[in-house]
Formats: structure tokens, C-alpha cells, sequence
């Protein structure tokens, strides 16, 4: 979905362009200073008045482009971030469901070699048939600790 809303180009891209231009430029201006001459003396002031400064530019321009990019990126991420969030806060019925008790039986249960307590219609303990009845003893040592997903209560017992 495309909002009416003008994208403009961030001055740190124009910056990046116009740097990686001039660097061309610079580098193209030493390339033909030294191709120009024989000595290898007279070719250093190319190379250090032109080319030198013209890869510096190029690399400027380029980290410019890619920080002004990462801009343009996060911005869009943003805007779908804002949509998904509007799309998100539509229902409120569901939220009640999920408070509602997952298991209600009063009947206490346990795997052999498990370390959790559960009632007996709890979802991780439910159809299993090693699950055996919870011995008072065992709540008492507190050697298990309750459910948390079932929250079953040492009173069911």
C-alpha cells in the first residue's frame, strides 16, 4: 500500500553522488597526467594531487550511498512496522480466551522421573498412561513443583 506521501532523496545520497563523481573525475584527470609523462618522477604529483585524492572520494561516496540506503530501508521498515501494529490491535475477544483455565479437574497427576505435578486434564499430562496419581508425600517434600500451565493448587488433593 503506497501512501500519497512525496519520498524524497536524503542529502547524504547527493552527497554520496557527488562524491563519487569528483572521485572519478580526479582519478581519470591522474590517470592522463601520468600516462602523459616518462619519468616516474613526473608522475609522482599526478598520482598524489589526483588519483590518490580521487580513490579517497570514490570511497567516501560509496560508504555515503550505503549509510543514505540504510535510511531509506529502516524508514520503510518503519511503515510496515506501523501497519502490521494498526492490523494488530483489531481484536479484543481473543485476549479472554487465553485467560481462561487450561484444566479444571481436581484428580493430581505425575509422569514417573518428572519434576512437575498436574491435574489430571492438563494438556501435557492428559491421555498419557504413565501418568500415576500424585502420593501426598511427594507435595509435602516438595521434591514436585506445580504445573505452570495447568497452576494446579496442593488443596486438590
Amino acid at each position: 500500500m503506497r501512501t500519497g506521501r512525496l519520498r524524497t532523496v536524503p542529502p547524504v545520497l547527493w552527497a554520496g553522488w557527488v562524491a563519487l563523481a569528483a572521485g572519478a573525475v580526479l582519478c581519470v584527470a591522474g590517470w592522463y597526467g601520468v600516462s602523459g609523462e616518462r619519468f616516474t618522477a613526473r608522475q609522482l604529483p599526478y598520482l598524489a594531487s589526483c588519483t590518490v585524492p580521487g580513490a579517497a572520494l570514490i570511497v567516501a561516496g560509496a560508504v555515503l550511498l550505503a549509510s543514505g540506503r540504510q535510511h531509506l530501508a529502516t524508514a520503510r521498515v518503519e511503515e510496515l512496522y506501523g501497519l502490521l501494529v494498526a492490523v494488530g490491535e483489531e481484536p479484543e475477544a481473543p485476549r479472554a480466551a487465553l485467560s481462561a483455565p487450561v484444566a479444571v479437574s481436581g484428580e493430581l497427576r505425575m509422569v514417573p522421573g518428572g519434576t512437575l505435578w498436574h491435574r489430571a486434564d492438563c494438556p501435557l499430562v492428559a491421555g498419557k498412561p504413565e501418568a500415576l496419581p500424585v502420593d501426598g508425600r511427594l507435595l509435602a517434600s516438595g521434591d514436585l513443583g506445580p504445573c505452570p500451565i495447568c497452576e494446579p493448587d496442593a488443596a486438590d488433593s
